[in-house]
């Protein structure tokens, strides 16, 4: 999806007040192919970022930034691994102690509970606590917490999501001796319930997986997150390029993120909080399974209108812009899900 958009795109200057959050999952394992990195190019990744002089930051720094509204320093990167993979501590811890990067492990307490060999266990996790590592929560079950299980009751729904994540803090807790601050959703996905009951359990951010950069505002209860796995979205043009990308600020997402009623969205809207920093013409859609639609405007309203019934589980909706005096691609995504859940498109 993005990947495509990209690849049609000339290197941008960089943007001075977003950062990009980097998400990866597992180290050198070709078993995993589709959420696998090489060690090599890994490696290559954070040369690159130290060559670049790239500012590390950790995640917890850029949350402080954002609720205060701070500025952003350019250049900004936070590093973020979800699961806690053996391969975490093996292959990829090294390489970021070799190059004092802080990080964050968000991390699948049920995996790592049952002692299996491809995660890590307590006592490593501990090891590299002590180090400076940073753990937090990835729930207990890693379910498909945005996909409402059949003849569940709203009400049965929520006592579902919140149970899974209590289970999981009070683990965390017990084990590491903290209890998590922050909350990266299982595969990404999210509807506004869900974000709503992690937000109720005291979480003070939510990690997405959606692409795109985050900027002043950017919401830290959902905040997105750059996918770095499989063949493309780990070679080295894709890395760069997503580095240059800038968030697009904007408000009041039609439909929002949820479940839907009805697969047929005859409308996709959205408010622009700052319409005069971007060229006329460059405003743009993207839906999973529509492709590119040109954006229209009316004021700070954009819209775009569709007679194509959405098709897929998971449906992102990807807004861009170009910004006017750098030039820099500007965008900003959010999660539809399908009326049928995980059952559409078979």
């Amino acid at each position: 999806m993005l990947s495509l958009m990209l690849a049609v795109m000339p290197a941008l200057c960089l943007a001075a007040a977003d950062a990009t959050i980097l998400i990866y999952h597992r180290f050198g394992d070709q078993r995993y192919p589709t959420t696998n990195v090489s060690v090599e190019a890994f490696t290559q990744q954070m040369e690159f970022l130290n060559a670049h002089h790239y500012t590390i930051i950790p995640l917890a720094e850029l949350i402080t930034l954002l609720k205060n509204r701070a500025e952003i320093p350019a250049k900004t990167v936070v590093i973020t691994i979800d699961d806690a993979y053996a391969s975490v501590y093996e292959k990829a811890w090294p390489i970021l102690r070799e190059y004092g990067y802080p990080f964050t492990v968000f991390v699948y307490t049920k995996g790592v509970a049952q002692n299996s060999r491809d995660y890590m266990n307590w006592s490593q996790l501990r090891e590299l606590g002590e180090q400076g590592v940073d753990f937090q929560d990835h729930g207990f079950g890693h379910a498909h917490l945005a996909f409402k299980p059949e003849n569940m009751t709203e009400v049965d729904y929520r006592s579902w999501i919140s149970g899974d994540l209590v289970k999981s803090r009070a683990l965390l807790s017990r084990e590491l001796g903290d209890t998590p601050r922050f909350f990266a959703l299982p595969y990404g996905e999210y509807n506004t319930i869900v974000l709503e009951e992690a937000r109720a359990l005291g979480y003070e951010a939510i990690l997405t997986q959606d692409p795109g950069a985050v900027g002043p505002y950017s919401d830290p209860f959902c905040l997105p997150r750059q996918p770095i796995l499989g063949k493309e979205w780990a070679a080295m043009p894709h890395f760069k390029k997503i580095l240059e990308l800038a968030d697009l600020p904007l408000t009041a997402l039609t439909p929002p993120p949820q479940q839907l009623a009805d697969a047929m969205v005859t409308r996709y809207q959205v408010r622009l909080l700052a319409p005069e920093k971007y060229s006329p013409g460059t405003f743009g859609f993207w839906v999973s399974g529509l492709g590119w639609h040109q954006g229209q405007r009316a004021g700070d309203i954009l819209f775009f209108t569709a007679d194509t019934p959405l098709q897929r589980p998971v449906t992102r909706v990807v807004v861009s812009a170009r910004e006017s005096k750098s030039g820099n691609l500007a965008t900003r995504t959010w999660m539809l899900i399908h009326p049928d859940g995980d059952k559409a498109g078979e």
